[in-house]
């Protein structure tokens, strides 16, 4: 039986970078296996590569993976970057294709296309609210995530993870 993976889009690691949380991220999963594809990697600057590239080395549940799309996948990839950017771009067609889950807060970009082609995803506030299910960060740590990301000038909902979690239906 296929594992299901993570695919993770940049704006999602370069949120975990900014928070100073991004070696927590395989671990809030960590039955699943975490893809960067390269695509996305390509996107991030370089100190958050180099972060992947040692996380990739050290923790057994997160990699980089080569984009090669073929056949009805290069079509969709092709598709989704008249609209879209390259890595968010790979990670749909791949989910699309792969049945895996996406990690993505950019709901403008993926929100419809995941409804419609019944792709799972996740926001970083769904990484965030399974942390503090899971035991591996408080309500207090994720509100001190959530400002140092947007302190770094990322964007994040105004909403307070505490609201969201005990609100979340997933």
């Amino acid at each position: 039986m296929k594992k299901t993976k993570i695919l993770l889009d940049a704006d999602v690691v370069i949120h975990f970078y900014k928070g100073g949380l991004l070696h927590k991220l395989p671990e809030i999963f960590s039955e699943y296996k975490h893809i960067v594809l390269s695509k996305v990697h390509e996107e991030l600057s370089k100190d958050c590569k180099s972060y992947i590239d040692r996380m990739s080395s050290t923790f057994r549940n997160i990699s980089i993976v080569e984009f090669n799309p073929t056949g009805d996948m290069m079509k969709e990839f092709a598709m989704l970057l008249r609209s879209r950017g390259k890595g968010e771009s790979a990670c749909m067609a791949y989910c699309k294709f792969n049945r895996d889950v996406l990690g993505s807060s950019n709901l403008k970009d993926i929100k419809d296309y995941c409804a419609e082609n019944n792709i799972t995803y996740l926001t970083t506030y769904d990484f965030l609210h399974y942390a503090i299910k899971r035991g591996k960060l408080s309500i207090d740590e994720a509100r001190e995530f959530v400002v140092a990301v947007k302190s770094k000038d990322s964007k994040l909902p105004d909403m307070d993870i505490a609201e969201y979690v005990s609100e979340a239906i997933i």
